[in-house]
């Protein structure tokens, strides 16, 4: 059987968002204490025994989330077209990180972002 490694951070960050033509309560602008559990796996080990130093990892979640942080969603690209969602910011960090992390050993597999202590989204690729 083949050797799998999921590594996991946790990492937060404070933002407004509204949602565009939503009928309820998040159509008005609000904010959001909001959670980001990043997961990469990792087939195979460096040479130093890691599938990702989860110093890199770390740092490139922190430079990700701090164009986010104490921002008004709307008003940062892609969401001043697309409403920022827990599905599409998740979705979004996704394909940021990935971009910044995936390497011959090691790939981003899951963003899961918490709205709220309650609430949550897990975005994946197949």
């Amino acid at each position: 059987m083949a050797a799998r490694y999921t590594l996991k951070i946790v990492a937060d960050f404070a933002a407004a968002h509204l949602l565009r033509d939503y009928p309820g309560v998040c159509g008005r602008l609000h904010g959001h204490n909001w959670k980001v559990e990043v997961e990469v796996t990792a087939h195979k080990l460096n040479a130093v025994g890691m599938g990702v130093d989860f110093n890199d990892l770390k740092a490139a979640t922190r430079s990700e989330l701090a164009e986010l942080d104490h921002r008004n969603l709307n008003d940062l690209i892609p969401f001043d077209r697309i409403n920022p969602t827990a599905e599409n910011i998740s979705a979004y960090l996704f394909e940021r990180l990935g971009s910044r992390l995936n390497s011959e050993i090691a790939r981003v597999t899951a963003v899961t972002l918490w709205e709220t202590e309650r609430c949550c989204v897990r975005y994946t690729e197949e």
